[in-house]
This record gives structure tokens, C-alpha cells and sequence, in this order.
């Protein structure tokens, strides 16, 4: 099997690895010269035999929409593009009526695993027809960890489910992160607490709050066990806004998930060690920068 990979960032590097080791032929395209594979975006589709697959990692909004339109120009009836990015569940259903008046399939895939899917694989949301999702199972099953394909692939819905599913799963993760530092803010302000890292060590077995996230809790302050050389500020990505405005239109209270995006807006006004953690836990699971300390 040969495809084709747009966006060799972080993940799509990794990505192109992982599907090479499991002896899929992969072309992938990026700006970067130092990583890319062909010139352009003409010349990956060229590369490819038809009908061709092709995989869309870059970053959601304007860029997704640039390389879609640019790709559609190339591309062939019974083509499979696929949005593998953070896109917004509407852009996905645009995208997939241009396309369809060219006779070109697509397919939206949430993704979740950040700099640890090479290694662990990654969590995949799929959206789209189910004779698209059968033609791109034997990528989606190398990308995903091993074992049972229901514990971490799930194909949701028609086109703009899977990246709604992975929207509403970064909204929990936005709600997540905040409680464990907010509980990292309050043991670290009380003078008792003399082990607060081994505190956090002691709970990743055997108790209720023992996660994936609590592990990368545990290993960033084994890395900066005050975390002097991260600032409070604290980006977003869009998914926790778009989660919180789904919520208002579907009268759905979120109020965990909203509070947890506020928060993220006071960090950028305050000194706040949780939001310090929140920051730490982003750049461990996602590889997402952080700002240096006094920055």
C-alpha cells in the first residue's frame, strides 16, 4: 500500500514512521525542505497510483482549507482524502461537498496520542462513509496501539463526526487537566506537605485518579520539580472554545469544561502555578510550547 501524508509537524513526522515500520510505502509533502519527500503537493499527488489515498495532518482553519482546495485541483475521481487534523466539525462538512461535486471521497479522523503515538499509537475517530473507512482500516490499523480495535478506533458518524468526537474529547481533557492542577496548587501552598512530587507518584496505582495524565504529572515534576522554568501562560487550541459553544447551542451544561477554558484565558493575566501545571501536562502529552519562566 502506497499514500500519501500532508504535514510532517510533530505528529505527521511520526506518523510517516510509524506507517513506514509497518511496511506502508509513504510519500509524505511539507514546507519544511529538511523533512519533505516531493516539492509539492502536485508532485505527491503525482507519486501516488490511483485511486489514491491521501492524509491531511496540517493545522486546522485557513491551512487545512488551503491545502484541501489545492489537493482537490490535482487529485482524481475515487481519490480518499483524509482530514487527519483539529478541524472543525463544519469545515469538515464544506470540505466533503467540494470535494463530492468532484467525485473525490473524504474522510474526517480525530486523532489523540501527541508526541507519544509513534511510540504508543494513536486514538482514532473516524467520520465518513463506511466503504471509506474500509478502504483506510489498514492505515487507521497501524496507526492505532495493538490489541482490540474497539478499545481505540471508533468510526462515529458521517463526515464531521470523528472531529466532533475529537473536539468533545479535548473539551473532558481541558476539565481534566485543571482539576489535577488545581490540586497540584492547593498541596504545593500547604506547609504539611513535605513530598508533593512522591504525593502524586503514590496515586498512579490503586486509586480512583490514577490516568495517563497523572503519569506526565508525575514525570514533569520529576523533569522541574518546582516548574521554575515554565510560565503560567497557557494557549488553546480552539477545541475547548468550539466544545463550550456546542454546549450553549445544544443546552447542554458544561460547566467543568468552561470553567477550565476561562481559566486558561486568566492565566494569560495572572501568576497562577496551576496554570504553570496545565502548561507542563500540555507540552508532555502534546509537545505544545511552553513559555519560559518570567517570559
Amino acid at each position: 500500500m502506497h499514500i500519501g501524508l500532508v504535514g510532517l509537524g510533530k505528529m505527521g513526522f511520526n506518523m510517516r514512521a510509524r506507517l513506514r515500520a509497518a511496511n506502508i510505502e509513504v510519500t509524505g509533502f511539507d514546507s519544511n525542505a529538511e523533512v519533505t519527500d516531493v516539492a509539492s503537493l502536485k508532485d505527491l499527488v503525482s507519486a501516488l497510483k490511483a485511486p489514491r489515498l491521501i492524509w491531511v495532518m496540517v493545522p486546522s482553519g485557513a491551512v487545512t482549507d488551503s491545502v484541501i482546495t489545492e489537493l482537490s485541483e490535482h487529485m482524481e475521481a475515487g481519490d480518499l482524502l483524509i482530514d487527519g487534523g483539529n478541524s472543525r466539525f463544519t469545515e469538515d462538512q464544506k470540505h466533503g461537498a467540494m470535494l463530492a461535486q468532484k467525485h473525490i471521497e473524504f474522510m474526517d479522523v480525530g486523532v489523540s496520542g501527541g508526541v507519544w503515538g509513534l511510540k504508543n499509537g494513536y486514538g482514532l475517530m473516524a467520520g465518513g462513509s463506511a466503504k471509506n473507512v474500509a478502504t483506510a482500516m489498514p492505515v487507521l490499523d497501524v496507526l492505532r496501539p495493538e490489541g482490540e480495535r474497539a478499545d481505540s478506533f471508533v468510526h462515529v458518524g458521517d463526515i464531521g463526526a470523528g472531529h466532533y468526537a475529537k473536539m468533545v474529547h479535548n473539551g473532558i481533557e481541558y476539565g481534566l487537566m485543571q482539576a489535577y492542577a488545581e490540586g497540584y496548587e492547593l498541596l504545593a501552598k500547604k506547609d504539611i506537605i513535605e513530598d508533593l512530587p512522591g504525593t502524586f507518584r503514590a496515586w498512579q496505582k490503586g486509586t480512583v485518579v490514577r490516568s495517563w495524565l497523572l503519569d506526565l504529572m508525575v514525570k514533569a515534576l520529576d523533569e522541574d520539580p518546582g516548574l521554575e522554568s515554565i510560565d503560567d501562560y497557557v494557549e488553546d487550541s480552539g477545541e475547548g472554545r468550539w466544545t463550550v459553544e456546542e454546549a450553549i447551542a445544544n443546552d447542554v451544561p458544561a460547566p467543568a469544561i468552561t470553567a477550565a477554558l476561562f481559566a486558561r484565558f486568566s492565566s494569560r493575566e495572572d501568576n497562577s502555578p496551576a496554570m504553570k501545571m496545565v502548561s507542563a501536562l500540555r507540552h508532555q502529552f502534546g509537545g505544545h510550547a511552553t513559555k519560559p519562566s518570567g517570559s
